[in-house]
């Protein structure tokens, strides 16, 4: 048994890394062609979409997503990667000082858009090259700070130098540079030590499953998204079956009846107007951008 195309929700396992757990999934489900949509760190978990077969071709279609998490930093320590896996650069007690309220108020300043500067060791490209490569041969990595926004910050709790909180910011933003922000505001340094994605636009980490490879074919039933699943903040567009040789073979078809999108993005960057799935009974078939002549395919799922 296996899925030849869809949008499968995993739930990425610590300590493995991004790559690791698409080979899992590969292997699990007897299939070749899978990517993800966004990556995740070796030490952090949770969500990670998974675009199986021709639903690869999608990918660029989720980059806009927001995404939430949930997330722990310790105050007193900042380091060269901003989390727990790098080397000191920097320590204070200036955290001693401090309370929950001082926390607080330091992330609920951040709300809204801004600049930000990527960690160094990030997946950024510079001339080519990731700046964590560059980084790791003790180069220097300039990077230029560039727009996000965070829709949500929550302080949940505060114990010791340790603080869990909430976030839910757009894509393109790092919860590591995010938190060596905040310990720098603050005084006294800190660094990100727990990292787990709860939801990344309409899909959830309580719908996914394990990033173990035996339970992926397993519970892949329950995680798979497909037909206009695959895309609900696009409206849709149900196809006869003369229209679907038409998109066959790359003509337009007429506008027609559009069904709205069944996900608001709720204020988020998100933004494809003029893009319409087309769907044929719980069936993605493609994707169309309206333009003059009608609905023109723009990706195609059939023959």
């Amino acid at each position: 048994m296996s899925i030849d195309q869809g949008l499968i929700l995993l739930n990425k396992a610590i300590g493995i890394s991004s790559h690791a757990a698409v080979l899992n999934a590969r292997r699990g489900l007897g299939v070749r062609k899978v990517g993800h949509t966004g990556t995740l760190d070796p030490f952090a978990t949770g969500l990670l979409l998974l675009l199986v077969g021709s639903f690869t071709r999608l990918n660029e279609l989720f980059h806009a997503l927001p995404k939430s998490y949930h997330a722990t930093l310790e105050l007193g320590r900042e380091t060269n990667t901003d989390d727990l896996t790098g080397e000191t650069v920097a320590e204070s007690q200036a955290w001693q000082t401090l309370n929950q309220n001082d926390v607080t108020s330091v992330f609920a300043g951040k709300i809204g858009p801004g600049l930000q500067r990527p960690s160094t060791f990030s997946a950024k490209r510079i001339k080519g090259e990731r700046a964590y490569t560059l980084a790791l041969r003790g180069e220097s990595v300039d990077l230029e700070p560039r727009s996000v926004l965070f829709h949500d910050l929550e302080v949940t709790s505060m114990e010791g130098p340790k603080v869990k909180f909430k976030a839910r910011v757009s894509t393109g933003t790092y919860i590591r540079a995010l938190t060596r922000d905040v310990g720098r505001d603050l005084g006294c340094g800190a660094h990100l030590t727990e990292l787990h994605r709860t939801k990344i636009g309409p899909f959830f980490i309580e719908d996914a499953v394990p990033s173990v490879e035996r339970q992926i074919l397993s519970g892949s039933k329950r995680a798979t998204r497909r037909g206009s699943e695959v895309l609900p903040w696009l409206p849709t567009r149900e196809l006869d079956v003369h229209e679907r040789k038409a998109i066959s073979q790359g003509r337009a078809i007429e506008q027609g009846e559009v069904i709205p999108a069944t996900w608001e993005h709720g204020g988020s960057e998100v933004n494809f107007a003029g893009f319409v799935a087309l769907t044929h009974e719980c069936e993605l078939l493609g994707v169309a951008e309206s333009g003059e002549f009608g609905l023109q395919p723009r990706k195609v799922f059939l023959a």
